[in-house]
């Protein structure tokens, strides 16, 4: 879990973007609706804004410019952002802005529903298995990497020493980590929790229909005028744009967790970047991904690493007993797993290639 996206995961953003831009096309064309689309980079990843009912770029250029003040305020590789001030300043209160304060008081509510298995204080543990810089210097993601790069286990039992949400301290405008050496990654929320500020900042201009991208957080706005929106599911390990599956939403949030997002090999063993809070090691239960439909971004966000750390079995029923929440589950043995919520009057309907 590290801020925001990673080398491997621009691949799937690619993808889904290129599916949804495909469906928006055909959808145009038998319709002739006014829509305006526009790329931007930001959080190491293309970001695509397409809306509808307008032809005015100005308004994806407002939500670029929102995306690129949060990436200075979340990110914790800029120097000068909120989240590097707390990191940096020893166990010392920092007074942040009210967007920060606002996303670590949602970050820790998650980190208390799962028992922390989320958890917004794995900075430590995440930069030490560095799992976007080594694929990053892998030729493809088929290459073993050094044995060299692995932590031993000593290392990582004195990160997850430090890893424990219960260190965050708010007052009103000022945070503080009252270990020193515990380290925030908001990676596994920001782009959930920007995804849904730029949908308000939308719904507040009267924009009511379009898609928003945030390298693989999917967030959809109202409903197209001929129907839902399309959204695909990227097959584990497969070449990119194979697609396993396509959900029919509409005004709800789409975001997928899985293994082959951000990874490396060695030995034939596979380490990826879900990491379990309990052992500093990746995760290892036989999942390969989850798709959590929702409302919120921020809560797909949250959800799907939680649901994976627990499992096939506790995540379903931690979803089965949330209200206004869906997800997909792939397990190791390539089957897909759906909560009970998908189909009939949901508005939620999953097509399985």
């Amino acid at each position: 879990m590290e801020a925001f996206i990673s080398y491997h995961k621009r691949w799937q953003a690619a993808f889904l973007v290129l599916l949804l831009t495909l469906c928006l096309f055909m959808s145009s064309c038998k319709t002739a609706e006014k829509k305006v689309s526009k790329n931007g980079f930001y959080f190491d990843t293309i970001i695509t804004i397409t809306l509808y009912g307008t032809e005015d770029s100005s308004y994806i250029d407002d939500c670029f410019q929102l995306a690129d003040n949060y990436e200075h305020t979340f990110s914790n590789t800029i120097k000068d952002s909120d989240i590097s001030k707390i990191n940096a300043a020893d166990g010392s209160f920092v007074t942040v802005s009210e967007e920060t304060i606002e996303l670590l008081q949602d970050a820790m509510e998650y980190c208390n529903i799962s028992n922390g298995k989320f958890d917004v204080t794995i900075g430590e543990l995440s930069d030490l298995w560095n799992f976007s810089e080594i694929a990053k210097n892998l030729q493809s993601v088929d290459n073993e990497a050094d044995p060299s790069v692995l932590p031993d286990g000593k290392s990582i039992q004195e990160a997850l020493s430090h890893v424990d949400y219960e260190n965050i301290e708010i007052r009103d405008s000022r945070v503080r980590l009252k270990d020193p050496k515990a380290k925030l990654d908001v990676g596994g929320i920001a782009k959930g929790f920007i995804a849904d500020k730029i949908k308000e900042y939308l719904n507040q201009q009267g924009i009511t229909r379009g898609v928003i991208s945030l390298g693989g957080n999917v967030l959809t706005l109202g409903q197209k005028k001929d129907g839902v929106y399309t959204i695909g599911i990227q097959k584990p390990f497969a070449e990119t744009g194979t697609a396993l599956a396509a959900l029919s939403v509409k005004d709800a949030s789409v975001v997928t967790s899985g293994i082959y997002e951000r990874y490396y090999r060695i030995n034939g063993k596979l380490y990826h970047h879900i990491l379990d809070t309990a052992t500093g090691y990746p995760v290892d239960n036989n999942l390969q991904q989850v798709t959590i439909i929702s409302k919120s971004s921020m809560d797909g966000d949250a959800l799907s690493t939680t649901c994976f750390a627990l499992g096939l079995d506790k995540g379903m029923a931690l979803i089965e007993h949330t209200n206004g929440v869906e997800a997909v589950f792939v397990t190791d043995d390539g089957k897909i797993h759906q909560s009970s919520g998908i189909g009939g009057d949901s508005g939620i309907s999953l097509k399985i290639y």
